[in-house]
């Protein structure tokens, strides 16, 4: 189980895991072997809304950063998930088709999107920020939309 950095923002509260890596757009990766797991952070999944509907690209789709791993609905917003790095997909969540809402309930356990088989980590993983970034960045945004409540 992770151990988490937390923070509260109005009436809401975040966490950041810290044992990955996080994209700028609230994206995470979490190396394991030759492969990492990829899903939303618990800011984005809140932001989103209650997520209705999840599409993940099949097995077997290559993607560099930035390409579309997957798609989410929610009644606030229909938003495309970025890659934040290279590699193909050779594992997707069975839960994403018949139970998507497992991003909100557990967005860093159960609700991971897809599995990549990476493809150059070590130019990828300098891109990323580590969780301590991650969460600065997170917690001064989440302020921000705070004053638009």
């Amino acid at each position: 189980m992770p151990e988490y950095l937390e923070t509260q923002v109005d009436k809401f509260f975040f966490k950041v895991a810290t044992d990955r890596l996080y994209s700028r757009e609230g994206v995470w990766v979490k190396k394991e072997g030759a492969s990492v797991q990829v899903g939303l952070t618990d800011y984005l999944q809140q932001l989103s809304g209650d997520i209705a509907f999840a599409d993940v690209k099949p097995v077997g789709t290559e993607v560099t950063p930035g390409d579309e791993v997957a798609s989410i609905e929610t009644i606030k917003v229909d938003a495309v998930i970025h890659s934040p790095i290279h590699g193909k997909i050779n594992l997707v969540n069975p839960k994403m088709q018949s139970e998507p809402e497992a991003i909100n309930q557990d967005p860093y356990g159960e609700g991971w999107l897809c599995q990549l088989e990476v493809t150059d980590w070590e130019e990828d993983s300098v891109h990323l920020l580590a969780p301590d970034a991650y969460f600065v960045i997170m917690k001064a945004e989440a302020e921000e939309e705070a004053k638009k409540l």
